[in-house]
């Protein structure tokens, strides 16, 4: 092959090339008019996916990010729909098996993280509790400061901070103590054998109904329980608008002065343990037996000097 027919070749593909082009060029016009169109509609979507999650879940980074998601799905759904239309459904397909295989291999990659991550969203949207809300979740007991994309923050009562993993919570049992706005107190307390016990209760009860911030509205009840070693006992319920662990024992606390006072303004006597104490020795022998007499009498038996006897 002379140079000539090198050009002629060369040629001829360049026109051929240039013909298809053209050919095309109104596929590819409205290619790249749906890929901006797809581009447009993402950043709108994502803002609309943003304001509809924000209505029902409070957690910001969760409706971010499933904003952004929403995003990058539409905006490759137009990517793949440019392509067909470009008749390159080959690579739209090669496409999709490289993201399936990616996907696939980043799940048991990260599954710890993608578990955690899923469980945020759920729990982001089921809202089993809001932060604030005092919670005992996965064993853990606190205020919940914060719900991210992997971990719920839980403040204890003693300060720290719990970092506890979202599968953790979400895959446990979950005792909200704000959810319902109220909590019950229970005061434990007992009275004498020799008092009147309805008397007793209703002193109690008198003393704990104008209680300051007790829910009116719900029973105030006082149950004797058992029969003690030194009182019968008994427990007094009441309840309480609850916020947070600090209501409950300031509740707690004042029922406790209330209750004291009353009885003791009434003779009632709340009594505390006795203990016999018998000290034997082995073979049933009784300690006053085992004893000099002298020293169970309240003498002491001394010998006398030189002589042995007993002074």
């Amino acid at each position: 092959m002379n140079l000539s027919d090198a050009l002629s070749t060369i040629t001829e593909k360049l026109i051929g090339w240039l013909e298809a082009l053209i050919a095309l060029l109104p596929n590819l016009v409205l290619a790249v008019l749906v890929a901006i169109g797809f581009g447009l509609l993402a950043r709108y979507g994502r803002r609309l996916t943003y304001r509809l999650l924000d209505r029902v879940s409070a957690n910001r980074q969760v409706n971010r990010l499933l904003g952004s998601i929403v995003s990058v799905a539409v905006v490759a759904a137009g990517i793949f729909i440019a392509l067909s239309i470009l008749h390159l459904e080959d690579v739209v397909t090669a496409l999709l098996a490289g993201v399936g295989i990616v996907g696939l291999a980043l799940g048991f990659a990260f599954q710890d993280i993608v578990s955690n991550f899923v469980s945020g969203i759920l729990l982001a949207f089921r809202r089993p509790f809001r932060e604030g809300h005092y919670v005992e979740a996965s064993g853990v007991s606190g205020t919940v400061e914060e719900v991210n994309l992997r971990t719920t923050i839980i403040r204890r009562t003693d300060g720290a901070r719990v970092y506890v993993p979202n599968r953790e919570v979400f895959g446990h049992q979950i005792v909200n103590y704000c959810e319902p706005g109220f909590r019950r107190v229970d005061v434990a307390c007992g009275v004498a054998y020799g008092d009147d016990l309805e008397k007793a209760r209703e002193v109690a009860l008198e003393a704990v109904e104008d209680l300051p911030g007790r829910a009116k509205d719900r029973p105030l009840e006082l149950f004797y329980e058992s029969f003690g070693d030194s009182s019968i006992n008994f427990v007094l319920r009441f309840w309480i608008p609850f916020q947070g662990p600090r209501d409950l024992f300031e509740a707690r606390s004042a029922a406790i002065r209330r209750i004291k006072r009353a009885f003791d303004a009434h003779g009632i006597t709340i009594p505390f343990p006795i203990r016999t104490l018998d000290f034997g020795v082995v073979g049933g022998v009784k300690l006053a037996e085992a004893l000099p007499k002298a020293w169970v009498e309240g003498g002491r038996e001394t010998p006398a000097a030189g002589n042995g006897e007993a002074a």
